[in-house]
């Protein structure tokens, strides 16, 4: 009898005494109108700038959720609140089945919504399940030598951009992600902190404000857009500004990172952030009744996937990994790579091609994913001890892209985040014949440049002579088929003024020397020819 008893107790103890994770999601917010009445109360000027630069209005989303229902929440024994969010009026709580579910009981609670699903789909207890412990610092591999970033840049036309000093300044990006030591000491971030790049930042994971710790991961993520050592590596935006959130815990996989996420997501909004890089992505947990399904990958269903969209919908840019498991049996993107509106980002190598590592598409309901690729093996980056080294993975490849992103987004500054998203993809060099691979392909920013700046809409076919008129440069993007050419700019009285070969990798011509006036330009190959007029002002 007793060992009747005593099995019986063990079962109760691994089953309705476990901890369990869930969203309670809440019905209203009583002080909605306060709020949307006094917006500075929730978001700073610069946020609020960003809104009607795009015409989007304020709404229940962005009112702060209602602290009494979250203390209400906390008060209730054996619950703890792990995170919180406004924009889908929801907190993130672990206790057992029993007390979670005692909080539909409050009348402010509209669903209870279990990690593991299979609570929410039956009610019943689940099986206990097998825990897959997670050397999550493998997940990006670094072989230590040294290189270039040139090819990581020219692949995407950066360079054209950056020749017209576009580099980022003026534009803010949030970089979510597991750690950022070394960014306060190391060299490759000097030029960032001398030139109070780094506005702040938070460690949502221990709830403190030192974010220069955890893991390097993110070090070497905000190295590939902000770092800076001459002849070894420059980012693809070193004069923008950055936030560091930390939402990862490396030391293990749970769907609070999801919530963390989150909150993360809404607080760079509430700062006046433009672009968001988060090279996290998630689909399985140590808990295996937690994982994310295939089918789940509609950009409807993930916590974390909903919030990024509310992001994009808020005015900001969301730039992720599309996932390195493309040589898994489950081979497919992670979330939040599959929101409707993330910029979703491959790798390939230095020769541009599919990197073996890269998760693939497409969504679970048949959308194109990854959205666009990047270098991401063998991208170069810089360690916490300000090392240059070579990393593999789509957590590179997805900085990289979304650095250049608020380069384009600084020359067309009165772009929406759905315009600057649109000049990405349409510039891929696939865009006409995307795949479950590629994507819509390598973008050229050059070419996305151009687009933006231009009323029309060219093609990689097309010959571009851009800015005209010009002041200090003019950039020139050759037909797909030309690899090279001659330029001559002639005076309007006939004197060549400028004489200069050009290739698709330097298509940069100074207009320094020249007076301000009109000019007659001529560009020859051996296939080719084109001439017109250009302003210098």
């Amino acid at each position: 009898m007793k060992k009747i008893y005593l099995l019986v107790f063990l079962l109760i103890a691994s089953t309705g005494f476990s901890q369990e994770d869930a969203w309670i999601y809440f019905n209203t917010k009583p002080s909605s109108q306060f709020y949307l009445d006094t917006p500075l109360e929730m978001l700073t000027q610069r946020a609020l700038d960003r809104r009607t630069n795009q015409n989007i209005v304020l709404d229940f989303k962005d009112v702060p959720i209602e602290a009494s229902y979250v203390n209400q929440v906390k008060a209730v024994v054996g619950i703890t609140v792990m995170a919180k969010s406004k924009w889908l009026n929801a907190v993130h709580v672990r206790g057992t089945q029993a007390n979670i579910n005692s909080l539909k009981t409050f009348s402010f609670v509209s669903k209870v919504d279990f990690a593991d699903k299979s609570l929410n789909q039956t009610g019943k207890i689940a099986k206990s399940s097998k825990i897959k412990k997670v050397n999550k610092s493998k997940k990006t591999k670094i072989d230590y030598a040294y290189g270039t970033s040139a090819n990581q840049i020219q692949m995407l036309n950066g360079q054209l951009l950056h020749q017209q000093n576009y580099t980022g300044l003026g534009k803010i990006i949030a970089v979510i992600d597991a750690g950022f030591p070394g960014v306060n000491t190391a060299q490759p971030f000097q030029r960032l902190r001398d030139n109070n790049q780094i506005l702040g930042g938070y460690n949502f994971v221990l709830r403190n404000p030192d974010f220069y710790t955890g893991v390097s991961h993110g070090t070497s993520v905000l190295s590939s857009m902000g770092g800076y050592k001459e002849n070894s590596l420059v980012g693809t935006a070193p004069d923008a500004s950055y936030y560091l959130f930390i939402t990862e815990d490396d030391t293990s996989e749970n769907p609070v990172e999801e919530s963390l996420w989150v909150e993360a997501a809404e607080r760079a909004d509430s700062l006046g952030v433009d672009i968001i890089n988060t090279s996290l992505g998630y689909f399985e947990y140590d808990d295996a009744a937690y994982n994310h399904t295939y089918s789940e990958m509609n950009g409807t269903t993930a916590y974390m996937s909903r919030g990024a969209e509310i992001a994009f919908s808020r005015g900001m840019i969301v730039v992720a990994s599309a996932g390195n498991s493309g040589s898994s049996s489950n081979p497919h993107i992670a979330v939040p790579a599959d929101a409707v509106s993330v910029i979703a980002v491959g790798a390939v190598n230095a020769s541009e091609t599919l990197a073996s590592f890269s998760s693939i598409g497409p969504s679970f309901d048949q959308r194109i994913k990854p959205d666009v690729m990047a270098k991401g093996q063998a991208a170069i980056v810089s360690d916490a001890a300000g090392n240059i080294v070579t990393a593999n993975g789509t957590s590179f490849s997805s900085p990289i892209m979304a650095g250049m992103i608020a380069c384009l987004w600084q020359a067309n500054s009165g772009k929406t985040n759905q315009e600057i998203r649109e000049l990405v993809i349409k510039s891929a060099d696939r865009f006409a014949i995307p795949n479950n691979q590629y994507g819509y392909g390598i973008p050229d920013f050059g070419l996305a440049v151009s687009n933006g700046l231009s009323l029309d809409t060219f093609s990689k076919n097309d010959f571009i002579l851009y800015p005209n008129p010009a002041s200090d440069f003019i950039s020139i993007s050759l037909p797909l088929s030309i690899d090279k050419a001659r330029v001559a700019i002639y005076s309007i009285s006939g004197q060549k003024v400028v004489d200069k070969e050009i290739t698709t990798q330097s298509a940069s011509i100074s207009l320094k020397a020249l007076s301000k006036g009109m000019y007659i330009y001529k560009v020859e190959s051996n296939s080719f020819s084109k001439s017109g007029k250009i302003i210098k002002r």
